[in-house]
């Protein structure tokens, strides 16, 4: 699946302030989906944030904050966001109204929330593609496990670059110049 701006929606699951100072290499990939937001903003493409029981874990980490003031943000307490009926419906929602049948996720934990998130939304029958580099887990083998499941499941595995430069398409263009500085 190639992924299209006009296709796409972005996930962020459970990137929460208690959370990711335990995550392996957490640091990188909250960096990373601050990149995808970024990007997500700057090509309209809509995002939805996911935060697993707030009262425990935080809310969404601080570097990110800025950027999903647009975002659409849910509170859960199932680990899977297709588990959630109100962020069902929502992405739901978004692939019905305007097309936009592509969900690229992100988040913590990639063995669990992540994991199942992604299994039950390609369950629902979405097009899923989970960025690696901005994905992570306690346990790097624990994050390693849950994206060869993930392959198996014939889940789609990308890494921030792709993602950009599939949502760009080409360059010579304002939104090449400005976002290809985030990958520099």
């Amino acid at each position: 699946m190639l992924l299209e701006r006009h296709r796409a929606q972005l996930l962020i699951v459970d990137m929460q302030e208690r959370l990711a100072p335990h995550i392996h290499e957490g640091e990188q990939a909250v960096h990373n989906a601050g990149i995808l937001l970024q990007a997500a903003e700057r090509l309209e493409i809509p995002v939805t944030v996911s935060e697993q029981y707030v009262k425990g874990l935080g809310p969404t980490v601080a570097p990110l904050q800025p950027g999903i003031g647009a975002a659409t943000i849910f509170e859960k307490v199932h680990f899977s966001c297709a588990a959630d009926a109100q962020i069902r419906r929502h992405l739901r929602q978004l692939e019905q109204e305007q097309g936009r049948d592509q969900i690229v996720i992100c988040g913590m934990e990639a063995h669990i929330c992540v994991l199942q998130t992604a299994l039950g939304l390609v369950h629902a029958g979405h097009r899923v593609a989970v960025v690696l580099d901005a994905v992570g887990s306690r346990n790097p083998r624990s994050r390693d496990i849950a994206m060869a499941r993930m392959l198996k499941n014939d889940i789609e595995t990308v890494t921030t670059e792709m993602v950009l430069f599939e949502w760009m398409a080409q360059a010579a263009t304002d939104e090449f110049r400005a976002l290809s500085k985030l990958i520099k």
